[in-house]
C-alpha cells in the first residue's frame, strides 16, 4: 500500500495537525524564488574596487564652461551631459554659442546638448542643428512633450537620419522598451533613465535600471544611462547593475576623494568638523 503523502494534499504526522503540502511547496516555491534573483534584483552594493576600475562610464553632468575644462583632465570623466535647467542655471544666455565654444575645446568625449521646443517640428528642425555641431555630439531628446505625447516618431525620423541620440525623461521600463525600438540598431545612442527620480518616489531604481539594461542587449549601440546621480553610492549601484553610463554633478564628483574612505577616520572628521563649527560660532551656555 502506498504511503499516504504519495497520494493526498495533506499529511499527519506523529499525531501532529495535517500539513497542506501544497501550501507548504508553493511558499517554499516562493522563497526559492525570491533568494534566487535576490542578487540580480537587489545587488548587495560594496565598495570592492578602485574607482579606476569601475567598468562604468562616469560622465560629468553641468553646464559651466570653465568646471566643463577642468574636467576634461580628469581622466575618470569620459564624457558630458547638459539640459536647458542646468545652462539656465549656470547663466548661458546664447545656447549655440555657449555649445560650440565649449565643443571646441572638447572634441574627444561625448556631449549631449538637448532640444528645448514643445512642437516635435521645430524639435526635429533643432536637433539637425545641434548635431551638425560635431561628431562627439548627441541630441537629447525627451520621451515626451509637456502635453505627454510620445516622442517616438521622432525619435525614429532623427534616428533614421543617423543622428546620435539621448533619449531623456525616461522613468519607466516601458518607456525603455518603447525608445529603444525606435532607434537605428546601427546608430550609437543613450537611453537616460532617472534613477534619482524614481529613487525620490520612494522607490528603488535599482530593479528598473536591472531590466532596463537586460532590455537592452538586444541592441549592442544603445548605451544605458544612470541619470539624476543623488549620491556616490549610485556610482556603485549603476556599476552593479550593469549600466554604461552614469552622468554625476559636480558637488557629487568632488566627494569622490572619499571613495572607499575608512569610517573611522570619517567619524573623527565629524566630530571634528562639529567641534570646530562651534567653536568659531562662539557659542556659549
Amino acid at each position: 500500500m502506498s504511503p499516504s503523502w504519495r497520494t493526498s494534499s495533506t499529511i499527519t504526522l506523529w499525531g501532529l495537525p495535517r500539513v497542506n503540502t501544497a501550501l507548504i511547496a508553493s511558499i517554499c516555491h516562493q522563497i526559492y524564488n525570491f533568494l534566487h534573483h535576490s542578487a540580480e534584483f537587489f545587488p548587495v552594493v560594496m565598495v570592492t574596487m578602485n574607482v579606476q576600475d569601475l567598468k562604468v562610464k562616469i560622465f560629468a553632468d553641468g553646464a559651466e564652461k570653465a568646471a566643463m575644462l577642468e574636467l576634461t583632465k580628469n581622466p575618470l570623466i569620459k564624457g558630458f551631459t547638459t539640459n536647458p535647467t542646468l545652462m539656465r542655471k549656470a547663466g548661458v544666455a546664447d545656447y549655440a554659442a555657449f555649445a560650440k565654444d565649449v565643443l571646441s575645446s572638447i572634441t574627444d568625449k561625448p556631449i549631449s546638448f538637448e532640444v528645448f521646443s514643445d512642437d516635435f517640428k521645430e524639435m526635429e528642425r533643432q536637433a539637425g542643428i545641434i548635431a551638425s555641431w560635431g561628431e562627439n555630439v548627441y541630441v537629447k531628446i525627451p520621451i515626451t512633450n509637456t502635453k505627454g505625447e510620445s516622442s517616438i516618431p521622432l525619435i525614429e525620423r532623427l534616428s533614421a537620419r543617423q543622428v546620435k541620440l539621448n533619449i531623456t525623461a525616461i522613468l519607466t521600463r516601458e518607456q525603455v522598451r518603447e525608445a529603444v525600438t525606435a532607434l537605428e540598431r546601427s546608430v550609437p545612442s543613450v537611453i537616460s533613465v532617472f534613477a534619482g527620480r524614481i529613487a525620490d518616489t520612494g522607490r528603488d531604481p535599482v530593479p528598473t535600471m536591472v531590466e532596463s539594461r537586460k532590455i537592452l542587449r538586444e541592441y549592442p549601440k544603445a548605451e544605458l544611462l544612470w541619470a539624476s546621480t543623488r549620491e556616490v553610492l549610485n556610482i556603485m549601484q549603476a556599476e552593479e547593475a550593469g549600466c554604461h553610463i552614469i552622468t554625476v554633478p559636480n558637488d557629487i564628483l568632488k566627494k569622490l576623494s572619499k571613495w572607499g574612505y575608512d569610517l573611522t577616520a570619517l567619524s573623527l572628521d565629524t566630530v571634528k568638523m562639529f567641534y570646530e563649527d562651534g567653536k568659531q560660532a562662539g557659542y556659549s551656555l
